[in-house]
């Protein structure tokens, strides 16, 4: 019997049930490029380098395991553009009696495995992904029925489980949640280690080749390319991270700085999402360094918490909800997506800052995403399918399960709150607190109205205003709407007027 072993661009893992009890010398082992992958959405041109880079890597790594590596690269002129049409072509080929894949990451890509048994009348065995720390059944059962999630009793269970960062049972330091100790702004300690980077070797610069001439009209700047490409190169991000960045993770986590895109961020989760590692290694290893004494615990515990906690929350959240959770709209946003996230042309420079860290390097850290990127498509009412499509799109990180619940549920409150129990919306004081940005922008920060304003200071008491209905009963929002009510009608139709002329303006920013 010899079966076929198909693995997905973002399953580039050694330990993935696909390949366990494959026969090292009957099974077919069945990677591909595929057109229609690459263009659902206009993927960053390093975005699609770095898969196909890994992908090509990890093949060529699986060749020395296994006799028969079936590797279709994009541009074979045989290569059907499709998972099921390269499937069907390698079932004619090897004379195929059987299937085995791991569940997909993304509910659209895991519809079509589903299909596959009826496609081919072939017995398929899809297994699941224990990649990941908490599985999808226990997630469930967690959840119940309740009608918000919150993702700190989730962490805690997560911690418990697996014994991390833990004394008996309980949290070493006698609290879970280090968070107050780390949303300090960058001041003169502040120094961010360069980060970890890879020259492309001779498979890293065909690809390049291929992406320059197949996708060079797509978003992003293709070079200079530096990701790892490799389990090894991601084990040394790793391991870069936590000897030069770590220790100083925790404070500066939230803080923004002209020209620092990197600060003391791991950059690894492109390397997570794409299986090249794994996330208890991830985990142990900052919990080592803690255990030696390399980093304090409010670093630790607050990387941790992005893994243990975060990732695998809204990873439950999205296959918990889909498809549903796709077009959730709790605020009836309608607005399309202004050309600036794209072109980066605004005034506004923290946006102008944050879009060209993502056009340069398809990535920006979580707090330029969230409370800048996200915080202003928010004040402004961006349709929520048109910004879950641009996240997608622009970072190298990117798959729809983590993607999704980020911006629909953490950056939109499209889904009224059962992520997040409020909406991130902040005026400019807030970047101001945690960024220089405001100091080399043309408008001011510290003016509420008018035209040289800052445009978020306005804007989000109009966001306000015009959601009162749906947010003014939330406990965490009632003193900002006493606040409103407290400036007077003379403000409040200043603050109207401003944004109006604003909105109406925006496409000519």
């Amino acid at each position: 019997m010899t079966t076929l072993r198909v693995i997905l661009g973002d399953q580039l893992s050694h330990s993935l049930a696909t390949l366990r009890d494959a026969d090292p010398k009957q099974d077919v082992i069945l990677m591909c490029e595929v057109w229609e992958e690459a263009t659902y959405v206009r993927h960053h041109q390093q975005k699609i380098a770095f898969i196909f880079s890994a992908m090509r890597h990890f093949a060529a790594e699986l060749s020395r395991r296994f006799q028969q590596v079936r590797y279709v690269e994009l541009n074979d002129p045989a290569n059907t553009g499709s998972f099921t049409g390269e499937v069907a072509r390698a079932i004619v080929a090897h004379s195929i009696d059987r299937i085995v894949v791991t569940a997909a990451g993304e509910y659209r890509v895991q519809q079509m495995l589903d299909q596959w048994e009826q496609d081919f009348q072939l017995p398929v065995e899809c297994r699941q992904d224990d990649r990941f720390l908490c599985d999808l059944a226990t997630f469930a059962e967690w959840a119940g029925t309740k009608k918000q999630l919150r993702m700190e009793f989730f962490y805690r269970k997560m911690r418990q489980d697996h014994d991390c960062l833990m004394d008996g049972n309980q949290p070493i330091g006698g609290q879970w949640n280090f968070d107050a100790d780390n949303r300090a702004p960058a001041d003169a300690a502040c120094r961010p280690p360069k980060p970890f980077q890879i020259k492309p070797d001779t498979i890293t610069q065909a690809v390049l080749d291929l992406v320059e001439q197949q996708f060079g009209d797509h978003f992003g700047d293709l070079k200079p390319f530096h990701w790892g490409v490799t389990t090894k190169h991601a084990q040394q991000a790793l391991a870069h991270f936590i000897q030069h960045a770590l220790s100083n993770f925790g404070r500066y986590q939230d803080a923004m700085v002209q020209d620092e895109p990197w600060m003391y961020h791991a950059h690894i989760g492109l390397y997570l999402n794409c299986g090249l590692l794994l996330p208890l290694d991830c985990i142990r290893a900052a919990e080592a360094a803690f255990h030696a004494g390399q980093a304090p615990l409010n670093a630790v515990e607050g990387f941790i918490r992005q893994i243990l906690g975060w990732r695998e929350f809204v990873r439950g959240i999205y296959w918990l909800k889909m498809p549903s959770y796709a077009k959730a709209n709790g605020l009836q946003a309608k607005r399309a997506l202004p050309s600036l996230y794209w072109d980066g042309n605004t005034q506004m420079n923290c946006l102008k800052q944050c879009v060209q860290a993502t056009q340069r390097h398809a990535y920006a850290h979580h707090i330029q995403r969230l409370m800048v990127l996200g915080n202003f498509a928010l004040l402004i009412g961006v349709k929520p399918t048109e910004l879950n499509a641009w996240f997608l799109s622009v970072y190298a990180d990117a798959y729809e399960w983590v993607e999704m619940p980020n911006v629909s549920g953490m950056v939109l409150f499209a889904d009224q709150g059962y992520l997040a129990s409020k909406p991130y919306a902040a005026g400019g004081s807030y970047i101001n607190k945690m960024s220089n940005y405001c100091q080399k922008c043309r408008y001011n920060v510290k003016q509420k109205n008018g035209p040289d304003a800052c445009p978020f200071n306005y804007l989000y008491w109009f966001f306000l205003d015009q959601h009162r209905d749906q947010l003014q009963r939330n406990p965490r929002m009632a003193m900002m709407y006493r606040t409103f009510e407290r400036m007077g009608a003379e403000k409040q139709d200043a603050v109207r007027q401003d944004s109006q002329l604003f909105l109406k303006a925006l496409s000519f920013l």
